[in-house]
């Protein structure tokens, strides 16, 4: 296999006849800036960007001889490079070897306004396609090039090519992105065969507002296309729209060669990355989840598509059944797949990943087999309207006193109004079948929630983390099963004093309420004052905070004894989650803040305190707890071979000793997106 890194101007390629087991052979340096890559028989075509600005596009084709250059890589130089007499951007070869078809998108300076729109159009020179004669030797290639202005309503003399795909007849589909434009070329002999405008669509039930709210209540109306990435698809082709200048359909269509639509997905991308806990809620005012990279195979007997989103991080795989697309499951990726390869005859699907930061990017090679799809590990159901239950950046767990297929999480302060999900563990995926927000006085609140416990009688006691100032305080909340928060219990001003962030990060309850009931916080990392690698854990005696002759006696503290850094790259070590087991018994999270090869410490330990006797901010000198190692779930959240994440956070034990725990994707905010939801077993008794 071979990619392009357009950012270190390299091509690299890649051993995967184990897929399982890809090896790296090395990368090759490029005259400029590699944006698409082909093969054609023994050769490598890639399109290389060299232009010196907007206005002076150039780029050549660059052709490698295959089996040379894996024979030594360090030794791999073009045997030609062909002038594309502009700024190459797609590269596609006919399935017969006959011809390749290179987009020149020459394209427009976003910052430059024409036609009174910035980034708008026309700004020259206008764009074209190369045809490329595959005949003999590539010193014999010829050039031909099809002018397309003239054609779209909008740049009419500008266009803006950005995607190309042939079918086996030699037809090349090509997408004017900017002009909201396709057409269709005949590559034998270099006419315009068709074309059409991409139209527009108009949704109803849209998020549109990046206010840390998933809300699928606006409309778009008239919106254009704007296809990004076209393929075939029998004799239809289908575009997935990411918008540009001024639409966005946040989906993808099929087409018929005269432009009728045949299918539009709607919103049912966006209502998927949602249902999956993927949306991108920062991106709600600039195209969602904004599919672009997108291919068709068959596998089989059947035909699939692929749509990758570019901000939600996943590629879906529908079935084209008819004149329509049947979903069939979800791809997890790296950040900003838009590289997609099929390869049905091996069964492998590649999504290339361009995000570099704080995610590495990264190559993801999937293989189709007969059982049940992989991912998501949780998903949510569908409103009677149609819409899912939107979440993400679940960032802790509990388990329902009673029934052992259900769960409980929150999401911490990423999003707004804060919410108790309910959650079904009786299936694969889990599923979150209700969304309880919480209210204060009649009106929601936006807490920062770190730990839910449910407390004897089904109310719950939730933590809210504070990052030490005076208007994010760490807060114990006792909240009623609907959601009515009936108060906030503050730490003592002398504990709060002494933060300097990174604060509750798990909550757990013992005892009957109004009886015998303790509640216990797990402090993220150290205060000050507090011992290198000594964190607080908290015991708060509910019935002793009603006597006003009792001075701060109701809050009490351990410590619990971090392990040291582990990881390569440094970093920190600290507590996410705390669970109450039997007989003053806890089982809490440690882990370190370090994310895929990095990642050491992902670990569940017990403490007991029975025995141990804590003490108050005023006494000092708080006892150490000893702990034991119960479980590493490292090995757990590496066995998807996928990104593994830093924030493990939450962990649960079931009525009948099944304990589950998740991590927290961070609202897809430079983050994969992915949450982990691991049944661990029966592995706390």
């Amino acid at each position: 296999m071979i990619y392009t890194d357009s950012p270190t101007g390299k091509i690299g390629f890649v051993d995967i006849s184990r897929p399982e087991s890809p090896v790296g052979l090395g990368t090759v340096n490029t005259s400029g800036e590699p944006t698409s890559v082909a093969v054609s028989g023994n050769y490598v075509l890639v399109g290389v960007n060299t232009s010196a600005s907007f206005t002076s596009p150039s780029g050549v084709l660059a052709v490698y001889h295959l089996p040379s250059c894996l024979a030594d890589v360090a030794d791999c130089t073009p045997v030609r490079e062909i002038d594309m007499d502009g700024q190459p951007d797609s590269v596609a070869v006919s399935p017969d070897g006959l011809y390749a078809a290179v987009v020149i998108e020459n394209e427009r300076d976003e910052n430059t306004t024409a036609g009174g729109v910035k980034g708008g159009l026309p700004q020259l020179p206008a764009g074209f396609l190369n045809i490329v004669d595959l005949i003999g030797q590539p010193n014999h290639w010829m050039v031909r090039t099809v002018e397309l202005t003239g054609l779209a309503d909008y740049g009419i003399g500008d266009p803006e090519p950005e995607f190309v795909s042939i079918n086996p007849h030699n037809i090349a589909a090509v997408t004017l992105q900017e002009n909201n434009h396709v057409v269709f070329v005949n590559l034998v002999n270099g006419e315009i065969s068709q074309h059409f405008d991409a139209g527009t669509v108009t949704l109803e039930g849209v998020d549109l507002l990046d206010n840390k709210l998933i809300d699928f209540s606006d409309s778009l109306h008239h919106v254009a296309r704007e296809p990004d990435s076209i393929a075939w698809l029998h004799n239809f082709v289908i575009t997935a729209n990411e918008g540009d200048l001024f639409g966005g359909s946040r989906g993808f269509s099929v087409f018929n060669r005269s432009g009728k639509v045949m299918y539009d997905s709607g919103m049912e991308f966006d209502y998927l990355a949602a249902a999956i806990g993927h949306y991108p809620e920062k991106r709600s005012d600039n195209k969602g989840s904004e599919p672009e990279g997108l291919t068709t195979a068959r596998f089989g007997k059947e035909t699939l598509v692929f749509v990758g989103s570019e901000r939600a991080n996943f590629v879906g795989v529908y079935n084209f059944q008819g004149n329509a697309l049947a979903y069939k499951q979800v791809l997890p990726t790296g950040a900003g797949p838009e590289g997609l390869l099929a390869i049905p005859h091996r069964n492998l699907f590649i999504a290339s990943t361009e995000v570099d930061s704080p995610v590495r990017s990264q190559i993801n090679i999937f293989r189709l087999e007969q059982r049940p799809a992989s991912y998501p590990h949780i998903e949510s159901i569908r409103r009677p309207d149609g819409k899912p239950i939107a979440w993400g950046a679940l960032s802790a767990l509990t388990a329902d006193k009673d029934d052992v297929h259900r769960l409980y999480s929150v999401h911490d302060g990423f999003y707004h109004m804060s919410r108790i999900y309910s959650i079904d563990v009786s299936r694969q995926p889990a599923l979150i079948t209700a969304a309880t927000q919480l209210m204060k006085d009649g009106t929601p609140v936006n807490y920062d929630l770190e730990g839910i416990a449910q407390r004897s009688d089904g109310s719950f006691w939730l933590a809210s983390e504070g990052a030490g100032t005076a208007t994010t305080r760490n807060l114990l909340i006792e909240a009623d099963s609907d959601g009515t928060v009936i108060r906030e219990i503050r730490l003592p001003a002398t504990v709060e004093a002494l933060q300097t962030g990174n604060g509750y990060e798990g909550v757990a309850v013992t005892g009957t309420a109004g009886i015998d009931e303790q509640v216990y916080v797990a402090f993220q990392r150290e205060w000050t004052n507090d011992p290198l690698g000594m964190v607080r854990i908290g015991q708060y005696t509910p019935a002793l905070d009603i006597d006003p002759n009792i001075d701060e006696g109701e809050w009490k503290f351990f410590y619990y004894p971090l392990d040291p850094v582990e990881s390569p790259a440094a970093g920190w070590v600290g507590l996410s989650e705390i669970t109450a087991l039997e007989g003053g018994k806890f089982a809490v999270i440690e882990r370190d803040n370090q994310a895929g090869p990095d990642a050491r410490i992902k670990r569940v330990y017990t403490i007991d305190t029975s025995g141990v006797t804590p003490k108050t901010q005023a006494e000092g000198s708080f006892p150490i707890l000893n702990k034991s190692l119960a479980i590493d779930v490292l090995p757990a959240m590496q066995a998807g071979n996928g990104w593994v994440h830093d924030k493990l956070e939450g962990l649960a034990r079931t009525p009948d000793g099944t304990v589950y725990a998740v991590t927290d994707n961070d609202g897809v905010d430079n983050s994969t997106g992915e949450t982990q939801f691991l049944n661990l077993g029966k592995v706390l008794n």
